[in-house]
This record gives C-alpha cells, structure tokens and sequence, in this order.
C-alpha cells in the first residue's frame, strides 16, 4: 500500500496566492494579537496580582499583633456544638486594647481549657480581635496561587475571544462563498435551491 504524505504550507495565510482572501489576512493577523496579548496579558497580571496578594499579607503581618488574653468561661469539649475543628473550640477571651481599655471576643482555644487560661489573640492597631496573619512562605504561596488562577483566567478570556472572532470571519467566509456559488451558477445556466 502506498503512503500518502500530506504537506501544508506553512504561514500560507501571509504568502501571496490566488486563493487567499483578505479575510484571510486579518485572520492570520487576529491569531498573531490574540496569542501575543493572551501571553503577555496573562503573565503581566499573574505578576501584578501575585505582587498584590503578598504585599497584602505582609502588611497584615506587620500590622496585627499577637496580644495575652486569658478566657473568661471555661472552654467547651470536643463533643460540643462550639468545636471548630479536631484540635480546637470557640471560647470568649479578655484582653486589652492599645489605649489600655478592656475587650472581648471569641477565640479558638484547646478543648476543655480553664477559665482564667492565658491564650495568644491577634489583634489589630485599635485592639480588636483579627485572624492569624499568614506567615511569610503563606504569603508567597497565596499570591503565587492567585497569581496563577487570574494569569489562566486573563489567557483563557483573551483565547475565547479570539476563538469568538475567528467564529464570526468564518461565518462571513461562508456567506461570501455561498454568494460567489450563486453568481458561478446563475453563469452556468443553474439555479441553486
């Protein structure tokens, strides 16, 4: 059995031909934009975001503080309706603000812990009660993470569109070429139909 080699022309959109159309033109130049701007548009903002991200987390860090506080009730047991997780429950805790007035919240704390127990709370610079900032390898983390998601988003976004557009001058295509089939057979002496 003979084999059939098939060969394309590469960038046949660009060379000079009797065939190529001028929508096929714009369609190689559409292609070229779109990959370019879905590269360069999705690294630019994975940079920016990731930059964002991290620089948030930091600054959350150096403006949270950890701060003594000690509970005042006893804390819940693991079976309780209070457990967050396996390791630890909600319990109200009291501490004091920077401008030395009296505050509470509710904390996670171990299970069955004692009232009066000193515990670690974070705090922002008005003394009220904030999450555990991410530590410095979290932060990397986190905004690399985004980073990456919103980096996919913008390409895949800049691709569909693109995809869209392709779409729509092949719609086009085939409109004219069924037009210019209409003339060729009213020339030929034929109606389609």
């Amino acid at each position: 059995m003979a084999r059939t080699c098939r060969s394309s022309v590469w960038m046949w959109r660009w060379r000079r031909n009797a065939l190529r159309r001028r929508s096929d033109v714009f369609e190689a130049w559409l292609l070229l934009a779109v990959w370019i701007l879905a590269a360069a548009g999705s690294l630019f903002t994975a940079l920016a975001v990731a930059g964002s991200v991290e620089h948030n987390l930091n600054q959350q860090r150096l403006e949270r503080h950890a701060v003594a506080a000690v509970l005042t009730e006893k804390a819940a047991g693991r079976t309780s309706a209070a457990a967050v997780d396996d390791e630890h429950v909600w319990a109200t805790a009291r501490w004091t603000a920077p401008d030395g007035s009296p505050r509470t919240g509710q904390t996670k704390v171990a299970p069955d812990s004692a009232k009066g127990t000193p515990v670690m709370v974070w705090t922002d610079r008005r003394g009220r009660l904030t999450p555990k900032p991410a530590g410095p390898g979290d932060a990397r983390f986190r905004g690399v993470w985004a980073g990456t998601m919103t980096g996919i988003g913008v390409g895949t976004a800049v691709i569909g569109a693109g995809l869209a557009g392709r779409g729509l001058l092949e719609r086009r295509r085939l409109r004219e070429w069924a037009e210019e089939w209409q003339r060729v057979d009213t020339r030929w002496g034929h109606t389609t139909g």
